[in-house]
């Protein structure tokens, strides 16, 4: 069984859920026209996502941050979403000298050493490029999920990301079943990886496979405790622009 044999549910409230995914991508995309970007992560949520915006015709830039650790079958991806959508989504990467030179200091398995220099990688490969991704821009799109981890348990639509922009999450009250119900209805392209049980997929060194009855985030960093397993992507101040949790018309 493939993915979408094994995780697709239609579950009541489906259409509800995604008409209002679409208001909220809808509202965003016309309160920061040329200045709203999806980071995407190429998983099945950002595929979703991405698929919306497109058939939609909504505007929004499509961006990923290509690390250099990426699988294969991730960066497969993007030229299938130029095939099918007729978009690019533009790449941004760590600077290379500073890629060689952690490196150099630290080995290509640094992120195994301690959760200080997991961080330091993931602030290398991952936040740097990020901040140039959002340079210029009011607002960004991700495929966040509540159901995703207790971290993510209280996240908002639209929420403040701490850097005066808007973080605008469209799927925050999907399940997992609504995100593969979405890709089997509309044929969204997916990652080959999610065939092969990786629920959540960000670098190969540090995404495994999970088992059966596993927890949806087991598989990233896996070796470290579950409280620790954040990036930095998705954190953010706590004071500035509260939260928005209505439904949009």
């Amino acid at each position: 069984m493939n993915a979408v044999q094994r995780q697709a549910r239609h579950s009541a409230g489906f259409d509800g859920r995604l008409q209002h995914a679409l208001a909220v991508l809808h509202d965003a995309a016309a309160r920061h026209a040329g200045r709203i970007v999806q980071a995407t992560s190429l998983g099945a949520e950002d595929m979703v996502v991405t698929d919306l915006i497109a058939r939609h015709g909504l505007g929004i830039a499509l961006a990923t941050l290509n690390t250099g650790k990426l699988h294969a079958q991730t960066l497969a991806l993007l030229p299938r979403i130029t095939q099918r959508y007729g978009l690019t989504v533009k790449r941004f990467s760590p600077p290379t000298e500073e890629v060689l030179h952690f490196v150099e200091r630290n080995g290509e398995d640094a992120m195994f050493h301690s959760v200080a220099m997991r961080k330091a990688c993931c602030a290398l490969r991952k936040l740097e490029p990020l901040t140039r991704m959002l340079a210029g821009r009011s607002a960004w799109v991700t495929g966040l999920r509540r159901e995703q981890s207790g971290d993510r348990g209280h996240v908002a639509f639209v929420e403040a990301d701490g850097a005066d922009r808007e973080k605008i999450n469209p799927l925050a009250d999907w399940s997992w079943g609504d995100v593969w119900h979405c890709i089997e209805r509309f044929d969204v392209p997916y990652n080959a990886l999610h065939d092969e049980f990786f629920p959540s997929i960000g670098c190969a060194p540090c995404t495994r496979a999970v088992a059966i009855g596993e927890d949806f985030r087991a598989g990233r960093w896996w070796w470290e405790h579950e409280a620790e397993k954040e990036c930095g992507l998705h954190a953010h101040a706590a004071a500035g622009m509260p939260a928005r949790q209505e439904t949009l018309a």
